[in-house]
C-alpha cells in the first residue's frame, strides 16, 4: 500500500477539520471518499457524452414501460 503525504494551509486544514466532524471519519477516510467520488463524475460525464454522441447520430429511442417489462 502506497502512502501520500499531503500539506494543507490553514484553511485547507480548517475545512478538513469541519468535513471530518460533519462525516465522522479520518483524514484518510475522508480523502479516500473524495477521490472515489471524483472518479465517479469522470465515469459518469464518460457515458453521458457517450449518449449524447449516441443521440446527435439519431441511433436513441424512446421504449414504453411495457417495451422494458418484457425484456
Amino acid at each position: 500500500m502506497g502512502v501520500t503525504s499531503i500539506r494543507f494551509n490553514v484553511k485547507e486544514e480548517k475545512i478538513l477539520k469541519i468535513l471530518k466532524k460533519y462525516y465522522n471519519c479520518d483524514s484518510s477516510s475522508l480523502i479516500k471518499k473524495s477521490l472515489f467520488e471524483l472518479y465517479q463524475d469522470i465515469k459518469d460525464r464518460e457515458i453521458i457524452e457517450k449518449f449524447e454522441k449516441k443521440e446527435k447520430s439519431g441511433k436513441t429511442k424512446f421504449s414504453t414501460i411495457e417495451e422494458l417489462v418484457h425484456k
